[in-house]
């Protein structure tokens, strides 16, 4: 059953984006949010441009053929299958959600893909059950690097979950020479990181963890080998297209991350 009159923060996100599986309360949360933060609209869109990025520098520099996507969210054209094949057409893709929606529709997207991408049923944060699935398990059992996505997703978990520890545990899983992809919510405002954090906690019924700030999430790095920057960076900077490339104007709250190899 979905909850269509609690916010979700993948439909919320879908919305935030331009998409269509939103209802009116994603969008009504949206709209107080815009409020306390003007620039999550541009941040989320920044934040999708990053993604892609990402996966097509991993796809085509690095030469990465599989990819772990925790907390996929609402497919969206193009997604991490389909950027990652515009260089390798056999890349293998395994996508993970706990969401209702997302679920059913990402089956419904890859329903005539099912040999090469899936969709699993798992909260990203059951590090145990995920490797042990036969679909993680035939993208990691041959020691080939696989690419561990957690984009914008970290900012969901509480503290009582670690996600430092949740972040480690998977590298320490993935074959050497693998890298992982990390983007959160950051800001060094204390006032709005709390505001924000109410905010969301309270509109998804608890269902948030915080807003971070940039030497938290800095943390999530440790043991890791940044590709590019020597630190995380604010995600529109991070190999951009052009030398025009949209960057975030404003900066009361960022998506702050990079790309890092497993060493």
């Amino acid at each position: 059953m979905i909850d269509v009159s609690t916010p979700s923060v993948a439909r919320m996100y879908d919305y935030l984006i331009d998409g269509t599986d939103n209802y009116p309360s994603d969008r009504a949360a949206c709209a107080e949010l815009l409020k306390l933060a003007p620039s999550t609209r541009e941040l989320a869109r920044i934040n999708r441009a990053f993604l892609v990025r990402a996966v097509r520098y991993l796809a085509r520099d690095a030469g990465i053929l599989r990819f772990l996507d925790h907390g996929s969210g609402l497919p969206t054209r193009p997604n991490v299958h389909e950027v990652a094949r515009q260089t390798h057409p056999q890349a293998r893709v395994v996508y993970i959600d706990n969401d209702p929606l997302v679920l059913a529709h990402g089956r419904v997207m890859l329903e005539e893909d099912l040999r090469t991408t899936t969709v699993i049923e798992a909260d990203f944060r059951d590090t145990d059950g995920i490797f042990a699935a036969r679909e993680v398990r035939s993208l990691t059992q041959d020691g080939q690097p696989v690419a561990a996505l957690f984009v914008s997703v970290l900012h969901c978990i509480p503290d009582d979950d670690d996600p430092w520890r949740l972040v480690k545990n998977v590298a320490r899983r993935l074959p050497s020479g693998s890298y992982m992809v990390i983007s959160q919510l950051a800001s060094d405002d204390r006032a709005l990181r709390e505001e924000v954090t109410g905010f969301m906690q309270r509109i998804t019924g608890g269902k948030w963890g915080r807003v971070r700030s940039t030497d938290e999430v800095r943390a999530l790095f440790d043991g890791l080998e940044l590709v590019e920057h020597t630190e995380p960076v604010e995600v529109s900077t991070w190999r951009p297209d052009t030398d025009i490339f949209p960057r975030q104007q404003t900066q009361e709250w960022i998506e702050f991350g990079g790309v890092a190899r497993v060493p």
